[in-house]
């Protein structure tokens, strides 16, 4: 099937799958007139990428997953770990994301939001001193 199909198919854009060839995660054959020919092996890959993605996962972890996929040895463990470590990096994530919201919050409740020039949130993203949040110096 062309890339198109394979698409539509995969529910990725066909630009993502030309990505995902460019750094090999996937190789289609070459048909005779050098198009690429998608097979149920390619749309299984696809698939597979899509739903990784969706995760969270890393292009490299997705790397590693479909080569433990394609591996009829591997270890359960070996395919733990790597989501445990993303599990790990998820939370990670969410505690800087937590810790922005605050940071935000605070700088939110602290400005007046009304016609003044004064302002925290504008002061914080300026580096200056939290003590000139609301002064309104004048010369």
């Amino acid at each position: 099937m062309n890339i198109k199909q394979a698409a539509a198919l995969s529910g990725l854009p066909a630009k993502t799958i030309r990505y995902y060839e460019s750094i090999g995660l996937v190789s289609p054959q070459r048909a005779g007139n050098g198009y690429r020919d998608y097979r149920e092996a390619d749309l299984h890959q696809l698939g597979f990428l899509a739903r990784a993605r969706a995760l969270g996962f890393s292009i490299e972890d997705c790397r590693r997953l479909l080569s433990l996929d394609g591996d009829a040895s591997r270890s359960s463990a070996d395919v733990k770990a790597l989501a445990q470590q993303h599990i790990r990096q998820i939370g990670d994530k969410i505690a800087e994301l937590k810790a922005m919201r605050a940071t935000l919050q605070k700088l939110a409740s602290a400005c007046h939001g009304d016609d003044r020039p004064d302002c925290p949130i504008i002061d914080e993203l300026s580096g200056l001193e939290p003590a000139s949040c609301g002064s309104s110096a004048k010369t």
